[in-house]
């Protein structure tokens, strides 16, 4: 789900719930609606991704969204991620 889907999505109200997850080095958003949950993708399909959980934070601020949920189990802060493309 693209930023441009996940606009639509908040601008419908269709948007329930916003959890940013921070697992090992990568930082990803799941956006959850009606469906199901649905995580943040680039224009090109893959996954979106962010090096600090403000950066991830700002992205979902810049939607308009105000309350995301936090999910730092996994995440390992001094972690180097292990670039594959």
């Amino acid at each position: 789900m693209n930023k441009k889907m996940v606009q639509i999505l908040v601008e419908a109200g269709a948007v329930k719930k916003v959890r940013i997850v921070a697992d090992g080095a990568a930082i990803h958003v799941e956006i959850v609606t009606n469906t199901g949950a649905n995580t943040a993708t680039t224009l090109a399909g893959s996954i979106k991704s962010w090096a600090t959980i403000d950066a991830a934070a700002k992205w979902v601020r810049a939607l308009g969204l105000g309350t995301a949920q936090l999910e730092l189990a996994n995440w390992q802060p001094g972690q180097k991620g292990l670039n594959l493309s």
